[in-house]
């Protein structure tokens, strides 16, 4: 009988081990982050109510899926998730980047709507990271908008993942975002995009625009830093909207160190092209991934759906055919005027706070 009593107690107490280690390992997933300093993890990642566990909840393997998240800009971010998770039966994990004051408004647009079943996590980002590496010119202060740079940032947030997809708010998924998270990237590339050159999205809309379909519209090709890299200045740009990456050759080729000593000596040295307009963000990419990317799917990167003229171009029976657009340009379909902006509102959810209102839509009420 003791030994039976021994053998129960013995029993027991791996029980209470296994228990608390499961705690533990939970609780340094909500804690760890590789680079402390580019951001802190909120407390309520992945929250699920109990009654939706066993049911609801999607299984097998995780496809990480980072989206940054603006205050002004939410009502986009919301369309983009909406848009990626019902088109997916995938185990989709959402890690949102967003600024302090964004994060109540955020939570609660997710919680309080059909969103409320989707996993994701909310990351701060710290604008100071980019002390020192951006230019101080009035001008080009205007367009840094600091949640862009998340992106040069992947493996911080999402520390666990081998594999993570990035993709801009402006965008709606109409394809299996597994598809596209199963592209296979070239041994030793750290990241795919989609290039301007060779895509249906780049006929005449970026031509005779500063050039920028090819490198000299990002990069200033008379300065000696770009001079000593070899480039070709003709070379095919990508556009940095949708981003498959291979998370641990980031990691072994330090990609974000890269990236960031290319910030810190545009601030000294002015690399960039004059015609960059807003993409601030393209040019270190260009430099890093020079000739050392994969490429996606063209279909999966439709874009300037944003441009002028981008309903003449692209016939709506493309557009459905298209597996993510993307209305990158200087018209959004959340404001007043825009093309296929249709497409984009039914994957619009209203915010339950009515602090976001399309333009074009609150104009017609």
């Amino acid at each position: 009988m003791k030994r039976v009593n021994l053998i129960i107690l013995v029993l027991l107490a791996v029980a209470f081990l296994i228990i608390v280690e499961r705690n533990l390992l939970n609780l340094s997933d909500i804690l760890h982050l590789e680079n402390p300093d580019a951001g802190i993890v909120l407390p309520f990642e992945s929250e699920v109510s109990p009654d939706l566990r066993l049911e609801t909840v999607r299984k097998g393997e995780e496809i990480p899926v980072l989206i940054t998240a603006a205050e002004e800009r939410l009502g986009a971010v919301v369309a983009a998730m909406n848009s990626v998770y019902q088109n997916s039966k995938a185990n989709v994990v959402f890690t949102i980047v967003t600024l302090n004051d964004t994060v109540d408004h955020l939570n609660e647009w997710l919680t309080k709507t059909r969103l409320k079943n989707v996993k994701y996590k909310i990351v701060i980002f710290k604008p100071e990271l980019l002390k020192g590496k951006t230019s101080k010119d009035p001008q080009t202060l205007e367009a840094v908008k600091p949640l862009t740079f998340a992106r040069y940032y992947l493996p911080a947030y999402l520390p666990e993942a081998e594999k993570a997809i990035y993709l801009d708010d402006d965008i709606i998924v109409q394809g299996d975002i597994q598809e596209l998270y199963e592209s296979n990237l070239k041994p030793g590339h750290a990241a795919a995009f989609s290039d301007d050159c060779d895509s249906a999205s780049s006929k005449g809309f970026v031509r005779g625009a500063g050039n920028q379909n090819s490198y000299i519209g990002f990069l200033d090709f008379k300065k000696d830093a770009i001079k000593k890299l070899s480039m070709r200045a003709n070379t095919c740009s990508f556009n940095p909207g949708v981003i498959i990456a291979n998370l641990t050759e980031w990691r072994n080729q330090n990609v974000t160190q890269q990236l960031e000593h290319w910030m810190e000596l545009n601030t000294r040295e002015d690399l960039y092209s004059n015609s960059l307009a807003e993409s601030i963000t393209t040019p270190p990419l260009l430099i890093v991934f020079y000739k050392r990317h994969s490429m996606i799917d063209p279909m999966w990167h439709v874009r300037h759906l944003g441009s002028t003229g981008a309903g003449n171009r692209y016939s709506p029976q493309f557009v459905r055919a298209a597996k993510l657009l993307h209305w990158n340009g200087h018209y959004k379909p959340w404001g007043r005027t825009s093309s296929f902006s249709d497409v984009w509102d039914k994957w619009f959810i209203p915010d339950p706070t009515g602090k976001f209102n399309p333009v074009r839509q609150h104009a017609e009420d």
